[in-house]
This record gives C-alpha cells, structure tokens and sequence, in this order.
C-alpha cells in the first residue's frame, strides 16, 4: 500500500505539472502579477499546459510505446537523456512563441525563461547525474511562493507557503521510499530548482 501511494505521488506531482502550477498561481490567483485581460487568460494557460504538459507527456508515452524508452519511470541516466532534451526544446519553443506575440505581457515569456532555465540545466545534468526531477520541480514551487509573497502584499502567502513546504516532504519522501534516487539527489534537485527560480523570480518583479 505504501509503495502504490508513494507512485501515486510521484506520478501525480511529477515535474512536467510545476510549470502548469506556477502560470496558474500567476495567471489566476494573483491576477495582478500581470497585465493580461482576464477573458484571455483562460486561452494563454490553456496554451501553455499544452505546449509544455500535454504534449511531452503525449511524447514521452509515444517514446515507450516505441521502445525508445525502456520504462516511464526513467530509472536509468540513459533513459532520462532523449525524453529531457525533447522537453527542453518544446519549452524553448513555447518560449519563442510566447516572445514574438508582443501583445501578450512579456512577463508570461520571462517566467518561461526562468523554467527554461532549470529545464535545460536539469537536462544537462542528467547526461553526467541522476539529479532527482521530482525536487528540482518542487523546489522551484516553493520559489515562486515566497517570491510571489515578498513581492505582492496582496498575496496570501501562508497557506500556498505551507502547503508547497508539505508536498516537497512529500514528494521527496515518496522518491526515496521508491528508492529512485539517494538522499544527495533528492536535495540537490531541491537546492538547484530552489536557488535558480528564487533568483529568477525575484529579479522578473524587482
């Protein structure tokens, strides 16, 4: 039983969702984080989860159903290095359209260039170190929390506060219960996503 919740939190919480989570917390919970009508919001997050949720996952089931991809678990440095580098160019891509649409608030693109950021690091890692996903994920949430907390008095920090330091113990707990990754992993991927989006965050709304 522990060990289907355990891969229930990780399939659940897994790292292509964080982005999906930080447009949501800006696009919608804090609406002034941006300059975006509220009739178009719904379309550009519509977009986004799209090009940078909906279709990895599409891509890295059809690179299993190949046999490109010997699990969905990616236990192995080898089976992390095709589907990480596909992602990395769909984020790239969906960072370039968002850029060229000078209609839209060029915040939406510069948070895309700070999880770009992180992706593309954390791709490159993986060609040289299993760095756990998961947390790098999760450390960039409880970033733009308490970014999004220093930086508008209007948000209501405390509870999304408590709530992403809960599910990175969470999470974290659940990767090692499932024994994917050591400890070193775990807390690097947390420290690295941590520090690049705190940094990246915090000078977008400096």
């Amino acid at each position: 039983m522990k060990r289907i919740l355990a891969i229930l939190v990780s399939i659940i919480f897994q790292p292509l969702i964080i982005p999906a989570l930080v447009f949501g917390l800006i696009l919608f919970v804090l609406p002034e984080a941006t300059s975006l009508p509220p009739s178009f919001k719904q379309n550009i997050y519509y977009l986004i989860v799209l090009s940078t949720l909906v279709i990895p996952m599409i891509t890295i089931f059809g690179l299993r159903l190949s046999g490109a991809l010997k699990s969905l678990h990616m236990e192995t440095i080898q089976d992390r290095a095709i589907p990480f580098s596909i992602t990395s160019i769909y984020y790239l891509l969906t960072l370039y359209f968002l850029y060229e649409k000078t209609e839209i608030d060029p915040i939406l693109w510069q948070v895309l260039v700070v999880i770009s950021i992180v992706v593309i690091g954390l791709t490159g890692i993986t060609f040289f170190w299993k760095m756990s996903a998961h947390m790098t994920g999760m450390g960039g949430l409880l970033a733009i929390v308490i970014v999004l907390g220093m930086k508008f008095p209007t948000f209501k920090a405390l509870y999304p506060l408590l709530l992403a330091i809960i599910l990175n113990g969470i999470v974290a707990t659940a990767r090692l219960f499932l024994e994917a990754h050591k400890p070193i992993e775990v807390y690097v991927g947390l420290i690295f996503g941590f520090l690049i989006c705190f940094i990246g965050f915090s000078m977008l709304w400096s």
